[in-house]
């Protein structure tokens, strides 16, 4: 697929086929993911993977217990596969303290964003990049219980989950968010030539 037609069909899937995705698709996506940038090349991120049929239960039962009645989007649990990715801010700061960065203290405050984030973001968007040039679909959606999902599948307390990203074969129907009423804003909005251009608006742009 074209890299602007990957651009532009990549959107938020909420209902999936029953069905399973190809295994080597998956490692794929993974391997894409772990293209992302980094800073210093730290790549301070994990991804857990789950994608039998067991773990992608337990992962539900323990992130949305009482999806059977309070889900608006009943086929979002058909999805087979949910890649969790996680950062991990330590590899940022043990990496800036080696000789060439020099940060020894490894001081936080010396980060004005935290970049094990950021990176850790860069690689779930190479994952829904991949996605949509296979045809498949994904959501992107944050954990509601983060010490539930650490205790139920062991993660240390060191990664943090960003979020999670379901993946699976649209279904033909697919209801989509209210949010999309809002509309794109469009480029002149958000973009500033040369300076800084306020327009009064409510988005403070």
């Amino acid at each position: 697929m074209e890299f602007q037609d990957v651009v532009r069909k990549r959107r938020m899937v909420r209902s999936f086929e029953d069905r399973p995705v190809d295994s080597q698709t998956v490692e794929l996506i993974l391997e894409n993911a772990i293209r992302a940038p980094s800073a210093g090349f730290s790549q301070g991120w994990a991804f857990m993977l789950l994608d039998q049929p067991e773990d992608v239960q337990r992962f539900w039962d323990v992130n949305w217990p009482d999806r059977e009645t309070d889900s608006p989007w009943p086929q979002l649990f058909n999805a087979p596969v949910i890649i969790v990715p996680l950062s991990h801010k330590q590899a940022y700061l043990d990496r800036y303290a080696e000789s060439d960065k020099g940060w020894t203290d490894k001081a936080e405050s010396r980060w004005p964003v935290p970049y094990w984030h950021i990176d850790t973001a860069f690689a779930a968007q190479n994952m829904l990049l991949t996605i949509v040039d296979h045809d498949l679909g994904a959501l992107f959606f944050g954990l509601f219980d983060v010490p539930k999902f650490r205790e139920g599948f062991g993660v240390p307390e060191e990664y943090e989950p960003i979020g999670a990203i379901a993946i699976g074969h649209p279904a033909q129907k697919d209801r989509k968010s209210g949010s999309l009423k809002r509309g794109r804003r469009k480029l002149d909005e958000v973009l500033h030539r040369g300076r800084w251009q306020p327009r009064g608006d409510s988005g403070g742009i």
